[in-house]
């Protein structure tokens, strides 16, 4: 058990709260699962110690609901909480909140939380710890005119962003100065509506751009790196298929990209994991810092697989006071690792929400292949939240060997009761594209467009 930790909250649901029981189980850390009244049965709550009701389905009522985790944190004695993502995993009141109730939050300080979650100034943050950024509006805007006389600078095509944004939203394209007058009030709506700030950005739109991550762990006062990520396979901005280390980067831009990624972390006094996006040019080889993620990422498992640390592990001993315990030197990189996100989506009905019951489920076995999952046969999914039912992930001596397991571990994989995405990734395996890695953020929807119109299989 680790020193500080006596009883452990998750603040979540889904196959991320398996993910931290089982991280949990490992340390000898007793868990709570907080549920809300629709997963009661959940995979979570059949592994932890103790079951919480946070309140009705609804995350508002329930998952994002202060007030009632704060009562689970009171009601069952823990002393800790980990968010895990989404919901509130970035809400710097909440870890406030924790904080202030004598809990250990899992995770960074509140104070930086803000700062990167402001996107404005985790530019200015980066740019101080000499962190290339994508050229941009030096600060929020908050009205056409102002807009346009930064875009003179920042030049077209460009991305207005929301400052307080995440997830894709409150991202619109201008192409030029008419367009750029149109989208800004419909972005700043947009913003406002999603995250309660209409604040936005400007930034340079890079045409053929590759958004790479790179995965960080900090003390507070040391910071590793644990390679990169290639996240460029995106829906609407939503990752559908990830990979470590990218296929784009050769060893010198490995360790230039990665080093900067550990001197912004350090320069933050950063505690627990935390991943840092960056754009990556193609056409220049050139990185530009964008955002950092003050959480655990869904796709952490492909840095684990290529390093092998057990990052929600790492998290909880960090929280509980312990320092790193690894050098940079201790971690290598070890061949390549995939993963497949399986959504309750129908892709011939354009991703149309599926939840409903698992007839049938088998999943894949052998050599390098992990599943991170919530589902058991006989589970109704809920349709109330995020999408995600599991993660195929497959590991193997090199990114060849990888995609041959990702291959097979598809095939082998049976979920009957309801339509997902995988036969979506069996098709995508397919593609040459995707074996030669010759691919960029845009490559998916228009191979997904081509497929809508009989131009491709």
């Amino acid at each position: 058990m680790t020193q500080g930790i006596r009883k452990l909250l998750i603040a979540n649901r889904g196959e991320i709260a398996v993910r931290i029981i089982r991280a949990a189980q490992a340390l000898g850390i007793p868990t709570v699962a907080a549920c809300s009244e629709a997963d009661v049965d959940s995979q979570a709550a059949r592994m932890a110690d103790e079951v919480h009701l946070l309140g009705p389905a609804r995350a508002d009522k329930s998952y994002l609901n202060v007030e009632a985790l704060l009562g689970a944190l009171n009601a069952t004695g823990a002393n800790a909480v980990h968010p895990g993502y989404g919901f509130l995993s970035e809400n710097a009141d909440f870890a406030e909140a924790v904080l202030a109730a004598g809990a250990i939050f899992v995770g960074p300080s509140p104070e930086t939380i803000r700062r990167m979650g402001d996107k404005a100034e985790a530019r200015r943050t980066a740019q101080k710890a000499g962190v290339p950024v994508v050229p941009g509006s030096p600060g929020e805007l908050f009205d056409v005119d102002s807009a346009l006389k930064a875009a003179e600078a920042v030049g077209f095509p460009l991305l207005i962003k929301a400052s307080a944004g995440g997830g894709g939203r409150g991202i619109r394209l201008a192409e030029n100065a008419e367009q750029l007058a149109e989208e800004f009030p419909r972005s700043q709506r947009e913003a406002q509506a999603a995250f309660g700030n209409g604040a936005v950005y400007l930034e340079r739109f890079i045409s053929r751009a590759r958004h790479i991550e790179v995965q960080v762990l900090g003390d507070g006062q040391h910071a590793v790196h644990l390679f990169e990520r290639e996240c460029s396979l995106q829906r609407r901005r939503q990752k559908i298929f990830e990979e470590a280390p990218s296929p784009a980067l050769n060893p010198q831009q490995r360790e230039t990209l990665c080093a900067s990624a550990v001197r912004l972390t350090e320069s933050l006094g950063y505690k627990g994991a935390g991943t840092l996006e960056y754009l990556y040019d193609d056409a220049t080889g050139e990185f530009f810092f964008i955002e950092m993620n003050t959480r655990i990422q869904v796709e952490h498992p492909v840095s684990e697989l290529i390093t092998g640390i057990d990052l929600v592990q790492a998290m909880l001993r960090i929280a509980g006071g312990e320092p790193l315990g690894v050098r940079q030197s201790d971690i290598r990189l070890n061949g390549a690792a995939l993963q497949m996100r399986l959504n309750a989506e129908d892709p011939a009905r354009d991703f149309f929400p599926s939840p409903g019951l698992v007839k049938s489920l088998v999943w894949p076995r052998g050599e390098g292949v992990r599943v991170d999952s919530h589902l058991y046969q006989g589970y109704r999914v809920p349709p109330y939240y995020d999408s995600l039912l599991a993660k195929l992930i497959v590991h193997g001596r090199d990114r060849a060997e990888a995609l041959a397991r990702a291959r097979i571990a598809v095939e082998q994989t049976t979920l009957t009761g309801m339509a997902s995405t995988l036969s979506l990734h069996g098709q995508l395996l397919q593609q040459p594209w995707l074996h030669s890695a010759d691919f960029h953020t845009g490559t998916l929807e228009t191979w997904l467009a081509e497929r809508r119109t009989g131009g491709q299989a």
